[in-house]
């Protein structure tokens, strides 16, 4: 099954583990630490913490800084954008923060994980030293993966095992989840400290 055939299929609970597994293993482009997150995962672990979800956002927000309004993903496919990669990048996963819903209804989850899952493959495909063959993450959320780059293989994979996770297991399902997001972030982390390197 497509990755966006997963999306289409998942409940309330799975779309918002997808949607902050991805933001979660892009963490390292906000200047956050490891654990920020753990208070939104925390709530996904039964229904009384939807209604802390807003709260536990808004206190994410502050702590990793900046002005969070309502993001827009539009216009940010890989290469398009002025600055270097890194910036895109970080720019995405400003936008990922930034349109998180306050309220977690299931309408509002979908389009923010849907969000989030293509700005996560276009972060990690503007962060790969291998040039991804592909003419879209469209294509590839879609199956046709014929020449990934690995990075982007990577996340694609890790994307599709949350949600497999979620749709299996429900709430047992989040722990292994969030392992699968930890593994991505530090991969990801060690990605954005080796361009640091070369650039210093």
């Amino acid at each position: 099954m497509s990755l966006v055939e997963l999306i289409g299929q998942a409940d309330e609970r799975g779309l918002a583990a997808s949607g902050l597994a991805c933001l979660d293993r892009c963490i390292p482009l906000l200047g956050g630490d490891d654990e920020v997150l753990r208070p939104l995962w925390a709530g996904l672990a039964d229904d009384a913490g939807a209604a802390e979800w807003g709260e536990r956002l808004e206190q994410v927000r502050g702590k990793l800084g900046g002005e969070f309004g309502a993001g827009d993903f539009s216009g940010t496919e890989a290469g398009t954008g002025t600055g270097s990669g890194e910036d895109e990048a970080v720019l995405l996963a400003r936008r990922m923060l930034a349109a998180a819903p306050v309220e977690r209804s299931a309408a509002g989850i979908r389009a923010w994980a849907d969000a989030c899952s293509v700005a996560a493959l276009r972060i990690h495909r503007l962060l790969d030293p291998l040039k991804d063959a592909g003419d879209s993450v469209d294509a590839r959320r879609e199956g046709r993966t014929e020449g990934m780059s690995p990075l982007v293989a990577a996340e694609l994979r890790r994307q599709i095992t949350v949600l497999e996770l979620l749709a299996g297991h429900g709430p047992a399902g989040l722990r292994p989840a969030l392992e699968v997001s930890t593994e991505g972030r530090r991969v990801l982390r060690a990605v954005v400290s080796r361009r640091s390197r070369r650039r210093g």
